[in-house]
């Protein structure tokens, strides 16, 4: 008999300690990839050791955060980071509770509520958290306590919904992202595409057109042609930025994932590039963004009724989008002619020629 036989495996909450004693100043993410499981998994392995599940579905605690005051809200994807202080006012919430919306002065968020499965009350290196995961255990959306959150109201809410009858958590394999499909499909009709795009009268029209014509967003632009989009050079999103923040152009900033999508509109100030990160730092908003991780940028024409709306922005190797950046505006709203003209004096691809 061997050592090996007698000593049992440690458990995942047993090698989480082990990494934490080796790299204490380790993100929950970096950590859950260092020891090749989800966030979600790390996260609730760790159960009765300052983590405590939350009460499923999650709708009713959302009503009630407003009542904490400020918060920190943080959505990312792999490539993106957003993280922004606000009140959670102004919340909506329908499709049968699939979908909400938070639309405050402060706080603008898309909230797929079909794609949340688990949620957990979390206190580490001293912060207080709410997170939530998709069945995959990816997080789609945090939210933090602040210095100006009220404590007594986020004591009563956490205690509140805490389930006191936890399930033991089951989360899906990750699906294996693929690349996108380059070619169009065999019945794809360019000239009702073509038709079609300039016939939108939002911008919301765009993504069932898409799935109209069966297009992914990246094959989308590849086939549109250069009066509606025209692919831009790799560092595009860090040039577009930088011209917002010396011009002092208010601009809105979407990063998101399938469980959320969250919004910045506002100018910026403080730009910190640090290491492989580009950082927005300022007093209520930060973004952290990978711009190496940026496969490809366009620049996008959409018509409106309201006239030409135009975006930037970013996908990854595999056809997601990373980030987005608009000039402000609301519903009814022209777009600002200095965003206009700032996103289209940003660098241009060379296009490739076939010798």
């Amino acid at each position: 008999m061997t050592v090996s036989d007698v000593m049992p495996e440690p458990t995942l909450f047993q090698r989480f300690q082990a990494e934490i004693q080796e790299q204490p100043k380790r993100r929950a993410r970096e950590l859950a990839a260092a020891l090749n499981v989800s966030e979600g998994q790390l996260v609730a392995c760790r159960q009765g050791n300052q983590v405590w599940q939350l009460q499923f579905p999650f709708t009713e605690l959302l009503t009630e955060l407003v009542k904490i005051g400020e918060i920190m809200t943080i959505t990312r994807n792999d490539e993106a980071v957003h993280e922004h202080h606000g009140i959670y006012r102004k919340l909506s919430i329908y499709g049968e509770g699939k979908m909400g919306l938070v639309l405050s002065e402060d706080l603008d968020l898309r909230l797929f509520l079909s794609q949340w499965r688990s949620g957990f009350h979390v206190i580490e290196n001293g912060r207080e958290s709410l997170q939530f995961f998709d069945q995959y255990g990816i997080a789609v959306h945090k939210v933090y306590k602040t210095d100006a959150s009220d404590e007594n109201e986020w004591q009563r809410i956490t205690q509140q919904f805490r389930d006191d009858a936890p399930k033991n958590i089951e989360f899906e394999p990750s699906r294996q992202k693929i690349s996108p499909a380059q070619s169009t499909p065999e019945n794809f009709d360019a000239q009702q595409f073509d038709r079609d795009w300039a016939d939108l009268k939002d911008v919301h029209e765009y993504h069932g057109m898409l799935k109209k014509h069966q297009l992914s967003r990246t094959q989308a632009l590849r086939n549109i042609g250069p009066n509606w989009a025209q692919k831009l050079n790799p560092n595009a999103v860090v040039d577009a930025l930088e011209r917002a923040q010396q011009q002092q152009c208010p601009i809105m900033i979407f990063v998101g994932n399938p469980g959320c999508i969250q919004i910045f509109s506002g100018t910026i100030e403080k730009l910190m590039p640090y290491g492989p990160w580009f950082n927005i730092l300022d007093p209520e908003f930060n973004l952290h963004l990978r711009p190496d991780l940026i496969t490809e940028t366009w620049i996008i024409r959409r018509p409106s009724k309201d006239g030409i709306i135009t975006s930037i922005e970013a996908f990854n190797q595999y056809g997601d989008s990373v980030i987005t950046l608009f000039g402000k505006r609301k519903p009814g709203e022209v777009e600002l002619p200095t965003w206009q003209e700032l996103a289209e004096s940003v660098e241009k691809e060379e296009p490739s020629h076939v010798l």
